[in-house]
């Protein structure tokens, strides 16, 4: 992991509450950001529910490739409490 990654991994992990993440989300990120990086997270939700990737990408407007990437990180389980 690169150092700058672990000192947002580090930071992220000093947050209390919801409400303290979601705040420095907002601040550290641009409104398109916003939009993408929690769609990755349902990417893995509705790959456990074994929803087929092209029906995914399309829900969620998302290129396959990004799916396909969700799905090969789920098999290699990154994503145990998700």
């Amino acid at each position: 992991m690169n150092k700058y990654l672990n000192n947002l991994a580090k930071y992220l992990a000093t947050l209390k509450s919801e409400k303290e993440i979601e705040d420095f989300l907002v601040a550290l990120f641009t409104t398109q950001e916003l939009e993408h990086i929690p769609k990755r997270l349902e990417i893995i939700r509705l790959l456990k529910k074994s929803t087929p990737q092209h029906l995914i990408a399309r829900k969620l407007g998302m290129g396959i490739a990004t799916v396909t990437r969700g799905s090969r990180e789920l098999k290699i389980n990154h994503f145990k409490d998700v």
